[in-house]
């Protein structure tokens, strides 16, 4: 199935696989690796994260990483609970920039049934975590990447385009 996604240029979705089933796609995969909607396991250890040798290896293929908002993958207390300010999901984003680079992470929400920071809550909060991202030191052109910019750069990657 991977190489038949790689040959017709579907992404292949990371964000939901264990380790083991990672490393086959990882094994078997030529695209750009790209987990839509995962976490740092170094900020908040749930299982569903990733560890820094898969954001390594996502990384060393030009991939990217969406950040999850679900609350429960972003507190380091694991709790679904929309109570938090944005200091988790700068967290998250921080290791991520650090470990692959400014240009491979992108905002990947999670809008279908899991439990949003009260600061997002839905679509419509995005300019709130634009406004956080601002505050807390990301300058307008790092922003664009995260929005919209390396999604861009990684579809046309994956697309041939």
């Amino acid at each position: 199935m991977v190489r038949e996604c790689n040959a017709l240029r579907v992404v292949v979705d990371l964000s939901h696989l264990n380790a083991s089933g990672f490393r086959d796609v990882m094994r078997l995969s030529d695209a750009p690796l790209v987990a839509t909607h995962s976490n740092a396991h170094a900020v908040c250890a749930s299982t569903r994260n990733l560890t820094d040798w898969q954001l390594d290896a996502i990384a060393e293929t030009g991939g990217m990483v969406g950040l999850n908002f679900a609350t429960c993958f972003l507190r380091p207390d694991g709790r679904e609970s929309a109570e938090m300010g944005w200091e988790p999901m700068m967290r998250h984003l921080d290791h991520l920039i650090g470990r692959l680079g400014e240009d491979h992470v992108g905002f990947g929400s999670d809008f279908d049934g899991a439990t949003m920071p009260e600061g997002i809550g839905d679509v419509a909060g995005l300019p709130r975590l634009i406004e956080a991202c601002r505050a807390h030191g990301y300058d307008a052109a790092l922003v664009e990447k995260l929005a919209v910019e390396n999604w861009l750069r990684v579809l046309e990657r994956t697309w041939g385009a």
